[in-house]
């Protein structure tokens, strides 16, 4: 009897943990296996440049843990805030397949989790591998909240290239003696431009270019004859940065987490959000050399960091105190080795681009100067000519809501965005040159929550143009939820009768730099509905308004359509 009554409890016990783990609703995908983070934001005491202060990251280490996973894996992140300010992680280069509720961006796809709360972060590395990261997605806090995102291929999936003996990551960031929350909320009331950081970092160190940081350095030891795959990430907030090491080739075998045909260079630029894998071979005589990250500014008149940062890429039997060669780095206006770079990206193998289009965008980029409002304007017009910067797509700049869009979107709720963001200028003029420039006068940009909502599956072509309003500039614009084939790029304004594409091999890449004073031509399938931001990833511009939003809608078969909004989702 007492067996009977044990095999009873057992498969009672059985049948209630089948029914507890039974999925409300269709997951996308499974994941292979699952990796469980827990990410606690808090301030942590930190000593650089002469200086100590408080900054906020995760887990007490700067830069942030790294999350390591393989293609196909479920990531779990419990994100417990127990900093001052309201948070959120985005992971950047991730496409959330059907996953949208957990991208991060505020006021996007989630309000912000307050202080003394959590939001669990679950998503899946459906078909993707290789280098991403993850970093704040509120205010400027991204400044120090971030982290690599590794994401190795299956098991027994080799590289298409020649396994390393290393593999270093290494995120280039920017380095403020001021609380950066604290930081923008200044620069947006004053209407003026941003100051430069204090340093430029490499992985967290300034090195010893800068004062009180002739120890504060990184550095890899390397073995003679050694190939070392670096992974780079600009986690930087307002810069776009040129990286190179002394004496030594960078062969680039990947791009935003996709690979491309080897491509040797000695320098590379990444514009802040974007992520390049090199290889380096340790073929040089042993000693230190210079790995050195320094400024590109394509823009007119801007105030910027020139001092450049400097790790050692050491090798085995160099003498400690040796001098490190110095690493040449292009001019901060070198606008010709940031074409010969991204002029040698390719995918590795050919690919599908689409071929027929269905929605065709053409969107300008740009700064705007707007008319001074202000009864204070020595303290809140300190633009050009007395006006108050912004930016704008399409001249309209964008204002994020008091609740997401996407919970507007999902609920129905109006009165939070239109829909009627315009799919091209309202007017074609000589954007580079011919642009009204009369400060600020004639360069107002229209304010709103204006999104543009594309049918589920629908092939997607979008032109960026720079414009010269205020200046040209590189504009680093990354798309959340996809990556897009970049099929062209030029310079001056875009001529579609004279542009030729790549429709072979073409970079796949989720965020791509407007060449300054000139255009990118990018496409992609709109198979993953949601809320999707599209930005400058300079935050500065962000902060202006420099973006909108791309509402996908719901396809009609299972796995098409956005699942339920998870329970812990923050509340405004």
């Amino acid at each position: 009897m007492a067996s009977l009554t044990n095999s009873l409890l057992l498969w009672l016990s059985l049948l209630l943990l089948c029914a507890s783990t039974v999925p409300v609703m269709a997951q996308w995908p499974g994941g292979r296996s699952t990796r469980f983070y827990e990410f606690k934001i808090q301030t942590m005491r930190v000593t650089k440049l002469c200086n100590t202060h408080e900054i906020v990251t995760v887990n007490n280490i700067f830069p942030g843990p790294v999350v390591y996973a393989q293609e196909d894996d479920r990531i779990i992140i419990e994100v417990i805030n127990q900093s001052p300010y309201n948070a959120t992680i985005h992971w950047h280069g991730v496409r959330q397949r059907l996953s949208c509720w957990f991208d991060g961006p505020s006021y996007i796809t989630q309000c912000p989790i307050q202080p003394g709360q959590a939001f669990t972060y679950e998503f899946t590395m459906f078909q993707q591998k290789g280098t991403f990261f993850w970093h704040a997605h509120v205010s400027w806090l991204r400044g120090t909240v971030y982290g690599g995102l590794v994401v190795y291929p299956k098991t027994g999936v080799p590289y298409p290239f020649k396994y390393p003996y290393e593999e270093h990551i290494i995120i280039l960031g920017e380095y403020w003696l001021q609380d950066v929350v604290q930081l923008e909320q200044q620069v947006i009331a004053s209407g003026g431009p941003p100051p430069p950081a204090n340093a430029f970092i490499i992985n967290g160190h300034p090195g010893p270019n800068y004062n009180c940081s002739g120890n504060d350095v990184y550095k890899i030891e390397v073995v003679p004859g050694k190939t070392y795959l670096l992974r780079l990430i600009n986690a930087g907030l307002n810069m776009e940065n040129f990286f190179g090491i002394a004496n030594h080739k960078l062969t680039i075998v990947e791009a935003d987490a996709e690979y491309t045909k080897p491509f040797t260079t000695t320098r590379v630029m990444l514009g802040p959000g974007q992520t390049i894998n090199v290889l380096v071979t340790a073929d040089q005589p042993i000693g230190k050399y210079s790995m050195a990250m320094g400024p590109y500014m394509s823009a007119q008149g801007v105030a910027f960091q020139n001092i450049s940062a400097i790790a050692y890429f050491q090798y085995l039997g160099a003498l400690p105190n040796s001098l490190s060669l110095p690493a040449k780095l292009p001019n901060f206006n070198d606008n010709l080795a940031v074409k010969t770079i991204m002029d040698g990206l390719k995918s590795l193998n050919p690919v599908n681009v689409p071929k027929e289009i269905d929605a065709n965008l053409f969107v300008t980029i740009g700064l705007n100067v707007q008319k001074c409002g202000s009864k204070t304007p020595q303290k809140n017009c300190q633009g050009i000519n007395n006006g108050v910067m912004a930016a704008s797509m399409n001249n309209i700049s964008f204002v994020k809501p008091n609740i997401s869009v996407l919970e507007a979107f999902y609920k129905k709720i109006d009165g939070f965005y239109t829909d009627d963001f315009p799919g091209a200028p309202l007017k074609f003029y000589d954007f580079v040159n011919g642009a009204p420039n009369n400060i600020p006068n004639n360069t107002n940009a229209a304010n709103g929550t204006r999104a543009k909502v594309l049918e589920y599956g629908s092939r997607v072509q979008i032109i960026f143009q720079d414009t010269g309003t205020v200046t040209t500039e590189n504009h680093p614009i990354h798309l959340h939820g996809y990556s897009f084939y970049v099929i062209g790029y030029g310079t001056g304004n875009y001529n579609p009768q004279t542009e030729n594409f790549n429709l072979v091999d073409p970079p796949y890449m989720n965020t791509i730099g407007v060449p300054v004073g000139g255009w990118a031509a990018v496409r992609f399938t709109a198979d993953n509905p949601g809320v999707w931001f599209m930005h400058c990833h300079i935050e500065i511009h962000l902060s202006w308004g420099l973006g909108t939003v791309l509402i996908v809608k719901n396809g009609k078969g299972e796995l098409e359509r956005l699942p339920h909004p998870p329970a812990d989702l923050p509340r405004c």
